[in-house]
């Protein structure tokens, strides 16, 4: 079995795609995931799984939840190890200094990740893009409400990536190693 997270897409965040996190991880569970667990309240479930590839399991998701819960978003699959890559790979650590402000950005596939180097390219007073091997990484020292690159990550490229703030991720990490 590997260990996974569903990172979903806008769970929870308003009034709209509203999801109780004890029926997701009963979702999950009846679809044969193992050691199911939510963290936070916006759409983080870690849990064990076979072989599958993490974007079929975010297919076989993604369709569940449409289906059972009404709710359809973005699901993204990330292995424990891809996680464990993406917090190494983060190259903005000295400088980022606030984890609230400090996103990671994450998508299925190394094609939509390397689509955000186009926005490597644009002027984001402040604010600083790294696109990784394995994730990107967002410093928006403004805060996100002020931050013309969060907002063209979320709104230019919401069909393919979702977003984490550094202190989430972490807790993502440690949740996946505690049950390593």
């Amino acid at each position: 079995m590997t260990r996974y997270v569903a990172l979903f897409r806008g769970i929870n965040v308003g009034r709209a795609k509203r999801i109780a996190m004890a029926d997701l991880r009963a979702l999950l569970a009846s679809l044969g995931y193992r050691n199911v667990e939510t963290l936070l309240n916006s759409g983080n479930a870690v849990f064990d799984a076979g072989t599958e590839a993490p974007a079929a399991i975010a297919k076989t998701i993604r369709k569940a939840v449409s289906g059972k819960l009404g709710v359809d978003a973005l699901v993204i699959v990330k292995s424990a190890k891809e996680i464990a890559d993406a917090v190494a790979g983060n190259k903005l650590g000295a400088i980022a200094t606030d984890p609230s402000r400090f996103l990671v950005v994450f998508t299925q596939d190394a094609k939509s990740l390397a689509a955000l180097n186009a926005l490597t390219k644009g002027e984001w007073p402040g604010d600083i893009l790294q696109v990784g091997k394995h994730a990107a990484y967002a410093w928006c020292t403004k805060g996100l409400l002020e931050s013309k690159l969060a907002i063209a990550l979320l709104k230019g490229h919401g069909e393919t990536c979702t977003t984490r703030n550094w202190a989430t991720v972490g807790k993502i990490y440690a949740a996946m190693q505690d049950s390593e």
